[in-house]
């Protein structure tokens, strides 16, 4: 791949990259303290002190399984690409390698967690062969990989492929029906009630997360009624303003907190 350019900020980079054939892929490799993966038993995810530690600690690659994406969230950037194309796993796994040669000194076999979020560009369940693909390749390489797979879910998804190391993350965003539909325009996905039946065989919880844009969106009388605490926790995650949504009015959601620039 074709490197174009990057953004820096206090705990890592983002990077935008190019395939031979001229589509555009976002690939971000960040680093934080080891206490941070603790979320579950601290309840929340922020920084002790101004110490952000190093990919000796947590080191986490996020890959795009696709140039572009066709569901279309309402407060996602990539929606907006006017091109879209699954990326092959050879293609997912140079994003990773790219990352890794930048940090010679460090290596994934290394680091108390090293971690593949397949969470950039693209949903990964409309991909999933060439994701299943580059997570066994990667595994290969580096045994400790620990990979979280972030999904909308996809109607008619087999999850039996998420065990041990492989975590899986549902996108649902809010627990109303109607705006749920609005914010993700994918007809093709599964209920919240259908994801809530989902088990896997992983070490970890699976998590849901939630870019709330309004209180209202979050009903706890659906959460503990559809997602057993034994087998799912919850992740509140920030809006990143951008031109999508902007367009649709989405500026800023409950949580306020954002990334150091």
């Amino acid at each position: 791949m074709k490197y174009l350019k990057k953004k820096k900020f206090a705990n890592g980079c983002v990077y935008l990259l190019e395939t031979d054939d001229g589509y555009p892929v976002e690939v971000t490799d960040t680093f934080l303290p080891y206490y941070t993966k603790d979320a579950i038993g601290k309840k929340q995810n922020a920084l002790n002190t101004s110490d952000l530690g190093s990919r000796k600690e947590r080191w986490m690659i996020g890959v795009s399984v696709m140039s572009g994406c066709p569901v279309g969230c309402k407060f996602c950037a990539t929606g907006g690409l006017k091109k879209c194309r699954n990326l092959t796993a050879k293609e997912i796994c140079e994003q990773i390698d790219f990352i890794v040669s930048k940090h010679g000194h460090n290596s994934p076999k290394e680091a108390m967690e090293f971690k593949i979020n397949y969470t950039r560009m693209g949903e990964p369940f409309l991909n999933i062969d060439a994701v299943k693909k580059a997570i066994d390749a990667t595994s290969m390489y580096w045994p400790n990989t620990h990979h979280y797979v972030s999904t909308i879910g996809v109607k008619g998804s087999d999850f039996s492929f998420v065990k041990d190391n492989i975590t899986l993350q549902f996108s649902i965003h809010s627990f109303s029906d109607t705006y749920r539909d609005w914010l993700i325009p994918y007809h093709h996905k599964m209920t919240l009630k259908e994801m809530g039946a989902v088990r896997t065989k992983s070490n970890r919880k699976t998590t849901l997360n939630l870019t709330l844009v309004n209180e209202s969106d979050f009903n706890l009388d659906r959460l503990v009624k559809w997602f057993p605490k034994e087998y799912f926790f919850v992740k509140l995650s920030p809006i990143n303003p951008n031109e999508i949504s902007d367009l649709n009015d989405i500026n800023s959601g409950v949580i306020k907190q954002t990334n150091l620039i």
